[in-house]
C-alpha cells in the first residue's frame, strides 16, 4: 500500500497567507497539517508516498528535509526533545511537481509511474483525521476483505448538500454513482458524504488516462474513472469512526484549531478561560 498527497492548489481561500506559505503547512498550533497525514500513513504502515506540488511550495518540500544548522544547534544544548521534533520522517518520499493546475484526476496521472502497481490511498490536506484507528487503517482493512476501492465517508453530516453523496446498491456498501453537492435533500441519493481520503485500486490508472484522452479543457477530476469502477461494482464505502476536522476554508481551520486545542487538557482550560472573556 502506497500514499499520494495531492497539494498542488493554490489556496486561495486563505490569501494573502496562502501567498507565500502553502496551506498545507499551515499548523494546528504547533503542527502544520501535511504533517498529520504522514503520521496517519506511517501508523496505517505506509512509507512508500508522493506529494504532488507545484513550483511554488518548494517550502513543502523543504519541511521534509533535514534542517542540519537546528540539529547542530540543539546537539550543542543536549537539547533532545527537540531534535525528535525535527528529526525527518522515516518514509520513501517522491515529489512531482503538477505543472499546470489541472484538477485532481490530472493530478493523479502525475504519479502513474510510481503508483500504477500497487493500491494506494489518496488524501487531501483539508481532511484530518484523529481516532483510535487511523482513517488509512480503516480503509486498508476494507480492502484486504473486499479487494474493492474504498471511499471514506460521513454518515449524514451537516450541510451534507456541500458534498459528493454517493447512491449506494441494495446492501447498502457497494457504491453505485456519485452526486456531486446535490440540489436538494430530495435528490441526494442517500446520506453518506464522501470526504476526502480514498483508497483506490491501481486499475484506476487506465480509466483516468482514458478520461483524461477525452477531455475537452479546463480542470480534469476523477470522478470518470471513479464511476467506470463503479458500473463494474468494485467500489465501496467506509463510514469514519474518528473526529474529522475540515481545515478547507478560514471558518474550517479556526473550528479545526479549537477542536485539536480541546483534545490536550491544559489548552481547553485556556480556550475555557479565554471564552470567558468573550
Amino acid at each position: 500500500m502506497k500514499g499520494l498527497i495531492v497539494a498542488a492548489g493554490y489556496g486561495t481561500r486563505f490569501l494573502p497567507a496562502s501567498k507565500t506559505v502553502p496551506k498545507e503547512l499551515f499548523p494546528l498550533i504547533d503542527k502544520p497539517a501535511i504533517a498529520f497525514l504522514i503520521d496517519e500513513f506511517v501508523a496505517s504502515g505506509i512509507r512508500d508516498i508522493v506529494l504532488i506540488t507545484s513550483r511554488r511550495k518548494k517550502s513543502l518540500e523543504d519541511y521534509f528535509d533535514r534542517e542540519i544548522e537546528l540539529e547542530t544547534v540543539f546537539e550543542k544544548e543536549g537539547a533532545e526533545e527537540k531534535l525528535l521534533k525535527i528529526k525527518p520522517y522515516d518514509i520513501n518520499l517522491t515529489v512531482i511537481r503538477q505543472k499546470e493546475m489541472m484538477g485532481t484526476g490530472h493530478a493523479m496521472l502525475q504519479a502513474r509511474a510510481v503508483l500504477q502497481d500497487s493500491p494506494f490511498i489518496t488524501a487531501y490536506p483539508d481532511d484530518l483525521h484523529f481516532g483510535e484507528t487511523p482513517l488509512s487503517k480503516q480503509l486498508i482493512d476494507v480492502y484486504e476483505k473486499t479487494g474493492c476501492s474504498v471511499l471514506s465517508t460521513l454518515h449524514n453530516p451537516p450541510e451534507l448538500l456541500r458534498y459528493g453523496v454517493l447512491a449506494l446498491a441494495e446492501d447498502n456498501f457497494h457504491v453505485t454513482d456519485i452526486i456531486e453537492k446535490p440540489a436538494s435533500l430530495d435528490e441526494a441519493p442517500s446520506r453518506e458524504g464522501s470526504i476526502g481520503r480514498f483508497l483506490y485500486t491501481p486499475d484506476i490508472f487506465d480509466y483516468l488516462q482514458e478520461g483524461w484522452d477525452k477531455h475537452t479543457g479546463g480542470e480534469y477530476y476523477h470522478v470518470y474513472a471513479l464511476k467506470k469502477l463503479m458500473a463494474q461494482n468494485r467500489v465501496v464505502h467506509k463510514q469514519v469512526d474518528g473526529l474529522r476536522l475540515d481545515t478547507g476554508a478560514p471558518e474550517g481551520y479556526l473550528r479545526a484549531i479549537l477542536k485539536y486545542a480541546a483534545l490536550d487538557p491544559e489548552l481547553r482550560e485556556i480556550i475555557r478561560e479565554e471564552a470567558s472573556l468573550l
